[in-house]
């Protein structure tokens, strides 16, 4: 069965697509240009596909069972403050544009429709608040307030022989570059200073092994509703630490970073349906692979 998977070549896109490549599925990546030769793992096919309302797109639909939006435009480097000082525009590409498709994919036949939402539909909560799919949302940002409406947009239109469901991500990491750690690392061993900070990740594979798990479940599971995929808090002191060790950089490493300020997101309706993340084994794995393909730092230590 083909998949479509818009924004298929973005940072997070790319894990979906490879999950559903390593799972026999045929892809269809869809988005404003062709992927690069060999960006894939094995051969997929390519759509011209805009976030633009005023197009009626709904012929790349034609041979796509299911379809994965994983496509947002925002300013390069950000999700949240994505809109830099155009706002109406984000709202009408990432709104309206993305509900649009969304009808377009039911009018055309096609079965379901996986939406890549976030956390950041939440809002702002008391610091070590568990965040639930039951509780109630209050986006502070424009953002998060875009993905909301998006998400009650597919679930409206959830229906017989059209099922729609949400995925709220947290941050997803990974080791394919470009990566989203690579300034931070940078930073590092250029010796510029780097905040402590702490965050909640989940590894691109865990998030496209959800995906795949919202195509293969019965659709009654699944059609209108919205499972939190999160996996770990990580800071900056995890994620560099194994830096220094592979590279020998002599520059001290950010103090751990409080964690108990975060607010871990509940993965309890996801794993029931059978989904089991990879935890901190996959990110010191992940981190180990990182670090193995930065050269040795010139301010390597001399210490033993």
């Amino acid at each position: 069965m083909k998949v479509l998977v818009s924004g298929g070549t973005g940072l997070v896109g790319r894990y979906v697509v490879e999950e559903l490549l390593a799972a026999g599925y045929q892809v269809i990546v869809g988005g404003r240009r062709a992927p690069m030769p060999r960006l894939f793992s094995r051969p997929v096919e390519f759509a011209a596909l805009s976030l633009d309302p005023d197009k009626d797109q709904i012929d790349i639909f034609d041979d796509a069972y299911f379809f994965v939006h994983a496509a947002f435009s925002h300013v390069p480097g950000k999700y949240r403050d994505g809109e830099g000082n155009d706002p109406k525009t984000f709202q009408k590409l990432n709104l309206d544009g993305t509900v649009r498709l969304f009808e377009a994919a039911k009018r055309a036949g096609t079965r379901r429709c996986v939406f890549l939402s976030s956390r950041a539909t939440y809002g702002d909560h008391p610091p070590g608040t568990e965040l639930a799919e039951t509780m109630m949302t209050e986006p502070q940002t424009l953002y998060g307030r875009v993905k909301l409406d998006a998400e009650r947009a597919l679930a409206d239109l959830a229906a017989p022989g059209f099922a729609g469901v949400s995925l709220r991500a947290t941050g997803v990491y990974g080791d394919f570059f470009p990566n989203k750690w690579e300034g931070l690392i940078a930073d590092y061993l250029a010796g510029r200073p780097v905040a402590a900070r702490a965050g909640t990740e989940v590894h691109g594979r865990d998030l496209g092994r959800a995906v795949r798990l919202m195509l293969e479940t019965e659709s009654t599971r699944i059609s209108g509703e919205i499972f939190n995929v999160s996996d770990i808090s990580v800071d900056t002191n995890d994620i560099l630490s194994p830096i220094r060790r592979e590279t020998g950089c002599r520059y001290a490493l950010p103090a751990p970073a409080d964690g108990t300020a975060l607010n871990p997101m509940s993965t309890a309706k996801i794993r029931a349906l059978g989904w089991s993340p990879g935890g901190a084994p996959l990110f010191e794995e992940t981190m180990r692979r990182l670090a193995a393909q930065l050269p040795a730092s010139p301010h390597r230590s001399t210490q033993v």
